[in-house]
């Protein structure tokens, strides 16, 4: 079984009075981890399964009494997909609070509606986690780092969620399954997501945007939408983790964007699957998109498995002067070109060096990125 980054974490906060979250979208082994995290754990354990009616109703209008005849004996409790859960926030408050003895797990595939129901009533009564796809460092140390490596043209065409790289040859089939059944299924719970045709648009319309700027104006021409509800799906899509934003970067120069943004998908795999094209890297006219995506995916993986807290932005000017990736760590910034050919000749624009003259710039290619991704 390949080992997640964050289990030896998550063991590390047990038992310390205070529920742990574990965020992430579907079907990237929350459950599979924290199974294996309560078997270890070696007390007893009852499973609550948010997905399931009778559990929604039991959880949502507790009582301690109520909750204590629920769990038994049990010293841990694990509830799955949380955020199906009204009142799910308080139900953990009362657990914490009245049996601080007792271990609550709670995992969400739906950052928005599950930190939503919990943030107030759990404020410093909470350890949150975040489990996405495998990380390169994760199947690196699984399959080492040579064989994964090779792998690299495997990883941009059909990306890392863990049915995927378990199941390979069955890659179309599996993808397709995921992204039709499963990863919006939070999405349609939502009051005024109705209309599955124009997230289809959207997210079509992202996938061919991917590492570009968006404009939320133009995307509603393009989908036949206003712009409200343009950016209110968009919204929903990064809470689900299905997409990511990066915003620009702007301190010193006059004429830096500030206002824009890029939108990247968290897999490769599932942003090919809303285009149906799983086409092999020769011949395609996406591979610098794609190796841009699959590095800040990645790499968003390792600053928050890392916890490496900071900002992370793109540059560029209204002279279309741009730098891919920026980082911004107590007061330092560093910042990355990234390159599918190793061999490419990279300057970084004068504009941004003498206005930064303190920063790093590194280039990443196929031939340095495992150092910028472990």
């Amino acid at each position: 079984m390949i080992k997640r980054a964050i289990e030896g974490q998550v063991k590390a906060k047990l038992f310390q009075g205070k529920a742990i979250l574990v965020f992430g979208p579907r079907q990237v082994g929350k459950t599979t981890l924290v199974k294996k995290i309560a078997a270890e754990a070696n007390v007893p354990s009852r499973w609550l399964n948010g997905d399931e009616p009778d559990v929604r109703l039991a959880l949502s209008n507790t009582t301690s009494t109520h909750f204590k005849s629920l769990i038994g004996q049990a010293k841990l409790v694990v509830i799955d997909e949380a955020q199906r859960i009204e009142n799910i926030g308080l139900t953990l408050k009362l657990a914490t609070d009245n049996f601080p003895e007792i271990q609550v797990i709670a995992t969400g595939s739906s950052a928005f509606e599950l930190a939503n129901k919990i943030n107030e009533p759990l404020t410093g009564r909470k350890f949150e986690f975040y489990l996405y796809p495998f990380s390169f460092a994760e199947l690196s140390q699984y399959e080492g780092g040579l064989e994964e490596k090779r792998l690299l043209e495997n990883r941009l065409i059909f990306g890392t969620y863990p049915e995927i790289v378990n199941q390979r040859g069955n890659e179309r089939e599996m993808l397709n399954l995921l992204t039709d059944s499963y990863l919006y299924k939070d999405l349609f719970a939502y009051e005024g997501i109705k209309k599955s045709s124009l997230l289809s648009k959207i997210l079509s319309a992202l996938a061919l945007q991917m590492g570009s700027e968006v404009s939320y104006h133009e995307l509603s021409q393009l989908v036949g939408a206003d712009k409200n509800t343009v950016e209110k799906y968009i919204d929903l899509l990064e809470q689900a983790f299905v997409i990511f934003r990066l915003h620009a970067f702007s301190r010193n120069v006059r004429n830096e964007l500030q206002k824009s943004k890029k939108v990247y998908f968290y897999d490769n795999g599932v942003r090919n699957a809303i285009l149906g094209n799983f086409q092999a890297l020769p011949g395609r006219t996406d591979v610098g998109a794609l190796w841009e995506n699959y590095l800040m995916a990645e790499r968003c993986k390792v600053i928050k498995y890392r916890q490496l807290y900071g900002g992370r932005y793109f540059w560029r000017t209204t002279q279309q002067q741009e730098i891919d990736y920026l980082e911004e760590r107590d007061g330092k910034i560093e910042a990355f070109e990234f390159k599918w050919n190793q061999n490419a000749k990279v300057n970084f624009p004068k504009t941004f060096t003498e206005a930064y003259p303190e920063s790093v710039v590194k280039v990443i290619h196929t031939g340095n990125y495992d150092e910028f991704l472990l």
